[in-house]
């Protein structure tokens, strides 16, 4: 039976986890450890400058171990794999997350970094992401996770990568089919809204809108605007093997 360990960003308490780890636990055991509170666009970082606390936590039933901790996604995933676990898990899953992490937001996802987290530490991944925000019906997509999960980890992922997906948030009748995707771009024009504390000190509230960005039709941010799932690997190794080669030709000196 597949060992599969959860975890996401949005805490442990939120509804696209729970959805997630019931629908799993049809195809192997589960257990979950995740943040305590939720910890979006937390990206990669690790919890250094204060103790990490667990807890055991009564959320998804008896058949399934769950723990929250007080860190990031990427600390749950490290702190389950080192002090956790008896058993190294066979897979690794994030999500599902609440709202896309399409194209370049994926440098930012607390979501994607648990699972990258996962595939530094040599295990299949992957990350799950619904494209919704406010009432979000998950139970149908957790059905459809555990489905591709179950066929992605039987094909094999290899190492080095991480598996992510993005759901397009519409009726299961109205889904195209699935793209295997490149990263889009995706841009925000930031805007730092300034507001005053009660000493008359300022301090500000970060709000990004969204630009839209000419994608083509393989990339990840496309198949989801046209009604497909997206499912992309990502490579955790960041070099430019081109450019290095490049790069050697340039001569540079000191």
């Amino acid at each position: 039976m597949l060992r599969i360990l959860i975890s996401n960003d949005d805490g442990i308490h939120s509804l696209g986890i729970y959805q997630l780890a019931n629908s799993l636990s049809s195809i192997g055991k589960v257990i979950v450890v995740a943040p305590e509170s939720e910890r979006s666009a937390s990206g990669h970082s690790i919890t250094m400058h204060k103790p990490l606390r667990s807890k055991s936590v009564d959320f998804f039933g008896k058949d399934i171990e769950a723990w929250c901790i007080n860190g990031t996604p990427s600390d749950c995933i490290k702190f389950a794999l080192q002090s956790l676990l008896k058993e190294k898990p066979n897979l690794i899953v994030s999500g599902i997350n609440h709202g896309s992490n399409l194209g370049t937001d994926v440098l930012y996802s607390g979501t994607v970094s648990a699972a990258v987290e996962g595939a530094i530490n040599g295990i299949p991944s992957i990350a799950l992401s619904l494209c919704c925000h406010d009432n979000c019906d998950f139970k149908p997509y957790a059905k459809i996770s555990s489905i591709l999960c179950k066929q992605l980890y039987d094909n094999g992922i290899e190492k080095g990568i991480v598996i992510n997906i993005n759901f397009p948030y519409i009726p299961k009748e109205e889904l195209k089919g699935i793209r295997i995707t490149s990263l889009g771009v995706r841009r925000y024009r930031n805007c730092f809204v300034e507001r005053k504390d009660p000493r008359g000190n300022s301090y500000y509230w970060l709000a990004g809108e969204l630009e839209d960005e000419e994608n083509s039709e393989d990339t990840d941010v496309n198949s989801i605007n046209n009604k497909y799932i997206s499912i992309t690997p990502i490579k955790i190794d960041l070099t430019s093997h081109e450019m290095i080669n490049k790069m050697r030709e340039w001569e540079l000196k000191i």
